[in-house]
């Protein structure tokens, strides 16, 4: 088995883990706008404890999205940095895939929309099946309202609906009461590791170089009169 050092900053967590054989290592620190300022030190907390030098390993994974903004230009470039520095490959990771493993992992979830609150009123979404051959994606990620993923659920349906978005939007996704509700599903390291150690079995390591976050948001901000338009329809 390979070794690996995997991490997501796409939300309001830090989620760091090295594996090596067997044996794995995982943190979880405060994300968010400190994501930059906390990636690196943990990241070097976590391989100290496992004992493991980054030229030692075989290859760095990072959460390519979707996600915050920033959280996935922090995630990106530290996996450049690091890889160029050791003379790595990186593997790119699909987040809401590593949500989909979270829940499989932690509940027994095989079929699943993930969900993850995008702000802005928006969320973040894909669906996932598990087979005895890893994951599939069956509907790719997209940034959507909740009417929208609610329709897709009801004409797409399945088991489950995981992710950060129940939080917020629970009541508007109008799920239907045999659909198991995940809200605390996210991109923990076990499934980030789980995840890196399949696409290192399944795809080609990219080099560094080629390494980019997957944006599905243009705009990163409100304006100040939609910003009240929002007010108004919350009220």
């Amino acid at each position: 088995m390979p070794a690996l050092l995997a991490f997501d900053t796409s939300g309001e967590r830090i989620h760091i883990g090295v594996a090596a054989g067997e044996a794995a290592w995982v943190a979880e620190e405060a994300g968010g706008s400190q994501a930059s300022a906390n990636l690196i030190p943990c990241v070097r907390q976590v391989l100290d404890r496992a004992g493991i030098g980054l030229r030692e390993l075989d290859a760095i994974a990072y959460g390519q999205g979707p996600g915050a903004f920033t959280g996935l230009r922090a995630a990106c470039s530290t996996a450049q940095g690091l890889a160029w520095g050791a003379g790595l490959p990186v593997l790119p990771i699909d987040t809401l895939m590593a949500v989909a493993e979270d829940a499989r992992a932690r509940a027994g979830a095989r079929d699943v929309w993930v969900a993850m609150d995008a702000r802005m009123g928006e969320i973040f979404a894909g669906r996932y099946r598990w087979s005895d051959a890893g994951w599939a994606t069956l509907v790719a990620p997209a940034l959507v309202t909740p009417d929208a993923l609610a329709a897709l659920c009801a004409s797409h349906p399945s088991g489950w609906l995981a992710g950060s978005a129940l939080g917020e939007h629970a009541a508007r996704l109008q799920c239907r009461p045999e659909v198991t509700l995940d809200p605390d599903a996210g991109p923990r390291a076990h499934a980030l590791l789980a995840c890196a150690r399949a696409a290192w079995a399944r795809d080609k390591p990219l080099d560094p170089a080629d390494a980019i976050p997957r944006y599905l948001r243009d705009k990163v901000a409100l304006t100040i009169a939609q910003r009240k338009a929002g007010a108004r329809s919350a009220a």
